[in-house]
């Protein structure tokens, strides 16, 4: 058979877009995407026809190897999407899964605002254009005993904001042993740089003195900037001044601000300080994330002196960086809840009862294969760059491999609803205190799901070798 006769037996594009498997796709990826993960497929057969003349080139074996190309495809951009997974890391801000969960009260609180019109840059009393922002700078400055306090993208976006208002051209002191990196590769020094400020160093890794800081400042010094260490510890021999020791010491026209990262806000957590102790010995500044120990949306906060926040919220830089409506009316929620001291999720899974634990887990277990899974004591940490020393006791659930742990963590990513464990002394666990919340039935038919896909693995791969 000639080549242009076998390559005409080709599928058409929009034959396989007709076809119910595949439009299926469209409302998650778009028909766009499908159409053009079609005609690669479509040209990966034409590619096997050239290159191999004996491959099949009747229509229906080509239109099923081209359904099969398409659907692996389409499958593989439907993973990628943002999609629910089922946290069985015991992290409970785990940055890679999206850190706090809101509460569903919280979207119930706002949908009408952000589903139709709000007052999101609107003066009601006025009847004229007003900031923007709503209670937010309101309900973060009274959370921080604050003058004033702003919102940002992240708290990253509030850190640079403040080095580009404040000390774009001059000089900013930073100890050496708080020029950290961070997840996602923020380093300190190059935000520094991308603002314009100069970085002096001082002290050493371990150790940083008051002396050192004063005999750093000169007649360029703009700030001061203190850098929790938020993913690490130093232990052993090291230390440095106090920040109100620090903020007596340092001559009034240099401004002491914080990097404090976390969101703290009153939880009593190693080697935690609330942003509101940094304000109230000394720091004019303190910046810190509202996704983390906050339990909000993806934001940054920065509060304290009114002056200050004023020059931040007038820099050009602000309009880039400043939230838009629906993570406003969140982060709204989330503070006035903060304030009424309702616990966020991550404190609510902390505070857990290991009772509800085991009766949540044997729900589960329950549902499982015998033999392939079990309960044991574990132990759950914080995350999202909070207490990096802090654990919880908590209770996993331990799934025996049929082949490797590796293979086994693999399917659970495959699973209906994806689950995210981890790999413990040849075992998969999957903690309680994360996985707590969820529907015990949607859990077990994802592990089921994932077992199966193992021992079948396991299975397939005894008969090759």
């Amino acid at each position: 058979m000639k080549t242009n006769e076998r390559y005409s037996r080709l599928p058409q594009v929009e034959r396989l877009l007709a076809r119910p498997e595949v439009a299926a796709y469209f409302g998650r990826v778009s028909r766009p995407l499908c159409s053009r993960a079609a005609s690669r497929a479509v040209a990966a057969l034409r590619e096997r026809l050239a290159s191999d003349p004996s491959y099949p080139s009747d229509e229906a074996t080509l239109l099923d190897g081209a359904l099969e190309l398409l659907l692996a495809e389409l499958d593989t951009l439907d993973r990628r999407r943002i999609r629910p997974v089922l946290n069985g890391t015991g992290i409970l801000l785990n940055t890679n899964l999206g850190r706090s969960p809101l509460p569903r009260a919280d979207w119930d609180a706002v949908r009408e605002a952000n589903t139709g019109y709000s007052n999101l840059e609107y003066d009601l009393a006025e009847g004229r254009r007003g900031r923007r922002g709503g209670l937010v700078p309101d309900l973060a400055a009274e959370l921080c005993g604050a003058q004033a306090a702003l919102a940002v993208n992240n708290n990253a976006a509030g850190v640079l904001l403040t080095l580009s208002a404040l000390a774009k051209g001059r000089e900013v002191i930073v100890s050496r042993g708080e020029q950290v990196q961070i997840g996602g590769g923020f380093r300190v020094p190059e935000i520094l740089a991308l603002s314009g400020a100069r970085l002096v160093e001082v002290g050493t890794t371990n150790v940083t003195t008051r002396e050192d800081y004063l005999r750093a400042v000169g007649p360029d010094t703009a700030l001061v900037l203190l850098v929790h260490a938020s993913n690490f510890a130093l232990r052993g021999f090291a230390s440095s001044p106090g920040i109100r020791e620090l903020a007596d010491a340092l001559p009034p026209e240099v401004i002491l601000a914080a990097d404090q990262g976390s969101g703290c806000s009153g939880e009593s957590l190693a080697g935690e300080l609330p942003a509101r102790k940094y304000l109230d010995r000394g720091c004019r500044l303190v910046a810190f994330s509202a996704d983390k120990l906050l339990g909000g949306p993806q934001a940054g906060i920065v509060a304290g002196d009114r002056e200050l926040i004023d020059l931040l919220g007038r820099h050009p830089l602000y309009r880039a960086f400043r939230p838009g409506k629906t993570i406003l009316s969140l982060l709204e929620r989330r503070l006035a809840a903060r304030l009424n001291e309702e616990p966020s999720r991550a404190e609510e899974a902390r505070d857990r009862n290991p009772a509800e634990l085991m009766r949540f887990g044997r729900r589960i277990l329950s549902r499982l294969p015998p033999g392939r899974a079990r309960i044991v004591p574990s132990r759950a940490a914080w995350g999202g760059g909070s207490t990096p020393d802090e654990t919880f006791p908590s209770r996993a659930l331990s799934l025996s491999p049929s082949g490797t742990p590796e293979s086994l963590l693999s399917a659970l990513r495959r699973a209906p609803v994806p689950v995210i464990g981890m790999i413990r002394d040849g075992f998969v666990l999957l903690d309680l205190s994360t996985l707590l919340g969820s529907d015990p039935a949607v859990v077990a038919a994802s592990v089921a799901d994932a077992l199966a896909r193992d021992e079948l693995a396991s299975q397939e791969t005894g008969r090759i070798r």
